[in-house]
């Protein structure tokens, strides 16, 4: 809206000052220092009316750390990170930018997933929430009009390396990590499908949202960890939507150029900001949990962002904390299974599963759990951008 405004007000009045809402730099720093200020503000006001509303999270013996801590926190904390970046995203961003549209979609839709799994658990002072095949057609729901729009959007444009800035391609291309030539098209990849390769192209990315938006999920079970986590990959994807929505940087890279993509930034700024800002509630001890009205959301969004970056392949590395932790429980239940049908009783790999709690069982405080992930996390983020020239 404010840049919008701006711009009214430049062409028309000649105001000065207002040419600086032009630069993608300016608004990420507003987006992200409103999207801090937000969740510090209204952070405690928001966790009172939840308290007062008895909206607390259920929660079970799980046998590890001092769960008298964890007793009457109020949970739904996912609203204050989707208020947080919601508003600096309505404000500083192009609302006409197509990114920016499906970007605000994923960001309400999953957050309403979130919303009604959590109150269902409250009201049934239950650990069910949603059942999980409603989860999952939301997340379809989700991934049909964004991988729809990635397929035919006339705005949705790539310019490979070797083509010139005019020859920008309404092509399906991404990046394969550590590959020299590595451009990969989804439409070759899918051409055994004829004139339908959309219909996998669509299948592919309703499985990397539901992915990441469950392995976020599955992280959250510590004070912090979720939330940390997502801002340092969101961070991460910043840069590389900078970079790779920059033709000077793409073209000094060797990178896909991508049209339209700088707004990006600005909503990236803002979950970071947003995150952050909930940390100081929600790090140990927390004041307010997120519930799966923030890491269903977080999830969903971090797995669009890296669509849109065509940085998806990238996933397991740059949101590798979410994916280890997704795999601890995969594995877990599956060697349990297996043993239990070899063996007449079921074995485990890991004290308990997902992994944050084998942590805790063999006698590591939360918080120092929280801060070993987040560092796991930030060398991961490193690593990713140095893919950015390990070819």
């Amino acid at each position: 809206m404010l840049y919008h405004l701006f711009q009214f007000l430049e062409d028309n009045f000649n105001l000065m000052g207002a040419s600086v809402f032009q630069y993608i730099s300016f608004r990420a720093a507003m987006a992200m220092g409103l999207a801090l200020l937000i969740t510090l503000r209204w952070g405690q006001p928001i966790i009172a009316s939840l308290k007062k509303a008895t909206f607390i999270e259920p929660l079970r013996s799980l046998g590890v750390g001092d769960q008298t801590l964890k007793q009457n926190t109020p949970t739904m904390g996912g609203i204050i990170i989707i208020a947080g970046v919601l508003i600096p995203t309505l404000l500083f961003t192009k609302l006409n930018n197509i990114y920016i549209g499906m970007l605000l979609f994923t960001l309400l839709w999953m957050g309403t997933i979130g919303f009604i799994d959590d109150y269902i658990k409250i009201k049934s002072k239950a650990n069910g929430g949603l059942k999980g095949k409603f989860k999952i057609i939301g997340q379809v729901v989700l991934g049909i009009p964004i991988g729809w729009l990635l397929v035919f959007h006339p705005a949705i444009k790539v310019r490979p390396v070797y083509q010139t800035l005019a020859e920008n391609t309404q092509a399906l291309k991404t990046t394969i990590p550590f590959i020299k030539n590595n451009e990969l098209d989804y439409a070759s990849l899918l051409a055994f499908m004829g004139d339908y390769y959309w219909i996998g192209y669509i299948a592919i990315v309703i499985l990397i949202i539901t992915a990441v938006s469950n392995g976020t999920n599955i992280t959250d079970g510590l004070d912090g960890l979720a939330a940390g986590t997502s801002a340092i990959s969101a961070l991460t994807l910043a840069v590389f939507a900078y970079l790779s929505g920059n033709v000077l940087f793409a073209n000094y890279l060797n990178i896909l150029y991508i049209p339209n993509l700088g707004e990006v930034v600005i909503f990236c700024a803002a979950l970071v900001g947003s995150c952050i800002g909930f940390l100081w509630y929600n790090s140990h001890p927390a004041q307010i949990f997120m519930g799966d009205t923030g890491s269903l959301t977080l999830g969903a969004t971090l797995a669009v962002l890296s669509l849109f970056i065509r940085k998806e392949l990238l996933l397991p590395v740059l949101c590798g904390v979410f994916f280890i932790e997704s795999m601890s429980v995969i594995v877990q239940v599956s060697f349990f299974k297996y043993t239990k049908r070899a063996y007449g009783s079921g074995r485990r790999i890991f004290r308990m599963a997902p992994l944050h709690h084998h942590y805790q069982k063999i006698g590591l405080h939360e918080a120092k759990i929280v801060s070993r992930f987040w560092i796991a996390a930030i060398l991961l983020s490193l690593f990713t951008l140095i893919t950015l020239k390990l070819r």
